[in-house]
This record gives structure tokens, C-alpha cells and sequence, in this order.
């Protein structure tokens, strides 16, 4: 009998390799610490194969205030 693939069984290990090369190079959300699960910069959530939404929302308003040109803005 063959093998039933669901989407979870697919997509688990292609999030988990995702999550891990994200954590590892400190990229997006986990650029910085987690409010909800008190983890730091570059630590998975405690929740497994989730980004806290408070998590989310503290890396979004740290990308807000960066200046993403600087060399560029100074130089106009």
C-alpha cells in the first residue's frame, strides 16, 4: 500500500529548515526577542513551529524606526 502524504508531512520539515535558517542568521521575527515566550534574538519560540504574534509585531515596529539607506539619506 502506498504512502498517504498530507500537507503536514510535506510542509513540517521544509517550516522546521525554514525556522532554523531564519534563527541561525537572526532574519525577520527572530531578530528579536520574543515578548510572549521571553526567548532572545536568534532563539526559536517556545511554541514549536509557530512566530508569536507579539513577536511579529516587535519586529515589524523595530523595522519602522530603522533607516534602511542611511549612506544614501546622508549623502542627499
Amino acid at each position: 500500500m502506498p504512502q498517504q502524504y498530507t500537507a503536514s508531512t510535506i510542509t513540517d520539515p521544509v517550516l522546521d529548515g525554514l525556522y532554523e535558517t531564519l534563527r541561525l542568521y537572526q532574519h525577520g521575527a527572530f531578530s528579536v526577542a520574543c515578548p510572549e515566550c521571553h526567548v532572545g534574538p536568534g532563539e526559536l519560540c517556545l511554541a514549536r513551529r509557530a512566530v508569536h504574534r507579539a513577536r511579529r509585531r516587535a519586529y515589524r515596529e523595530k523595522l519602522a524606526t530603522v533607516e534602511l539607506v542611511p549612506l544614501l539619506t546622508a549623502a542627499a
